[in-house]
């Protein structure tokens, strides 16, 4: 049984996001959608909400299953058997700290870090740059799945 994990804040999840886990979704037998708890920091969506909305739009996928986490990511593995991390690059600015974090996560733990390159349509995009759009009724519609996006329509009317 092949295992991956794509790990994240996915505080939304964004069409970006998506593309990287549907395209190891079918490398793998199974990938882990882990979300990350920062109790630190203060979310948009509530970590159970981002574990729906990423349940819903993975639904299709059939080999996905989402997750939360806090700690190292590498305990995340070791507890589940998953030898390989998945993350997308959007830019040569991500490889640099991306770099560093697979070395890490491989000297502390064996465990490999897969690096896969953005869809060029999805380059620019952040959930914190969708979010900051969408605050200001910037049309958002293209860059999230259509869950997400009517999560943040609902979520942002409220505020």
């Amino acid at each position: 049984m092949r295992r991956a994990v794509c790990p994240g804040s996915f505080d939304p999840i964004t069409n970006g996001h998506l593309d990287i886990i549907a395209r190891a979704s079918k490398l793998y037998d199974t990938v882990y959608v882990a979300v990350m708890i920062n109790k630190s920091k203060q979310g948009l969506f509530t970590v159970d909400e981002r574990m729906d909305l990423i349940r819903e739009v993975t639904e299709s996928f059939g080999n996905v299953r989402v997750e939360a986490f806090h700690g190292l990511l590498v305990d995340f593995c070791k507890e589940r058997d998953i030898p390989a991390i998945v993350k997308g690059l959007r830019a040569v600015s991500d490889f640099d700290y991306e770099l560093q974090m697979a070395q890490m996560n491989n000297g502390l733990s064996g465990v490999e870090t897969l690096f896969v390159p953005t869809n060029p349509t999805y380059s620019f995009l952040s959930s914190s740059l969708v979010k900051e759009v969408a605050t200001w009724g910037g049309d958002i519609s293209h860059l999230v799945p259509d869950a997400v996006h009517e999560a943040l329509s609902r979520k942002l009317d409220r505020s």
